[in-house]
């Protein structure tokens, strides 16, 4: 039985409530799919069918039995051919699994800002093998079974880890389009969230324009530059939150200058206050 997985007009999307859970999907469907991300990871593998994957920046071309490692907060869309029916396994894994090194995969994707493994046939065989025992091991009423799907998805991380830490994937420069520009200033405001990330300063680094970055930037990712900061130092500061740093020290760690601004755009983005969410984030999922 195939399990449907629904995304919603919404920056967030998904919600999961167990460590990890598999979907295999097949449909033919005609629909346009926003940018969003999810407060877990997800691993993306293509089947069959015409799809593109945009992840931060990227347009990934997909060829069958490729593997998206889409990190938590990443934002992304799919971007599907409905000619044809669109055949793919979907990966949720909790970020506060017991096995924390199994996420190594989605920390680097990120630092590389490349999340393409693309396998060579032996490796993709052996890859296939386990997801399909996982997916028959999940579905299975017999003795043993939870013991035994933990077990095929720790063997399907651990391989996945591997392969995209040791890079044994293919890497095909002609499998992504992206703009050069972009992809760097991303990359920047990523890995400098506390900085000043205003438009003026941003454009005289970049040597640009503000009215043709903001337009770039928009055109390529689906966000105002604005919004895009704003949303990301938000997601950094719950983060931090969650892991037990006081909110006023979260906000001032994420780039908030002013703790009134932070606390109404958390209050917009997330329907409740810094300090009301602080007892139970921390275990969001239960």
């Amino acid at each position: 039985m195939l399990l449907s997985e629904q995304f919603y007009q919404t920056e967030k999307t998904g919600y999961l409530n167990e460590q990890f859970r598999l979907f295999h999907l097949k449909d033919q469907t005609r629909k346009e799919f926003s940018y969003h991300y999810h407060d877990f990871h997800k691993v993306v593998i293509f089947i069959s069918g015409k799809a593109a994957y945009h992840i931060e920046g990227k347009a990934y071309q997909l060829k069958p039995w490729d593997i998206l490692l889409v990190n938590r907060h990443a934002i992304h869309r799919p971007e599907i051919d409905p000619s044809v029916p669109y055949e793919r396994f979907i990966l949720w894994i909790q970020n506060d699994i017991p096995w924390q090194e199994l996420l190594k995969c989605f920390q680097k994707a990120n630092d590389r800002s490349y999340n393409l493994v693309r396998l060579n046939s032996a490796l993709q065989e052996k890859m296939k093998d386990i997801l399909f025992e996982l997916e028959n091991s999940a579905k299975s009423d017999e003795y043993g079974k939870e013991i035994l799907t933990q077990s095929l998805f720790l063997q399907f991380m651990v391989y996945l880890n591997r392969i995209f830490l040791e890079k044994q994937y293919i890497f095909d420069k002609k499998s992504y389009t992206f703009d050069s520009q972009i992809a760097s200033i991303l990359q920047y405001i990523n890995h400098n969230l506390k900085e000043d990330l205003s438009v003026e300063t941003l454009s005289a680094r970049y040597y640009v324009s503000k009215y043709h970055l903001m337009r770039k930037f928009k055109q390529e990712t689906g966000y105002t530059l604005h919004n895009y900061i704003v949303n990301k130092r938000l997601l950094m500061a719950r983060t931090l939150i969650s892991n037990g740093m006081p909110v006023t020290k979260a906000a001032q760690e994420s780039g908030f200058t002013e703790y009134s601004t932070f606390s109404r755009a958390y209050r917009k983005q997330f329907k409740t206050t810094p300090s009301e969410e602080l007892p139970h984030y921390s275990n969001p999922l239960k």
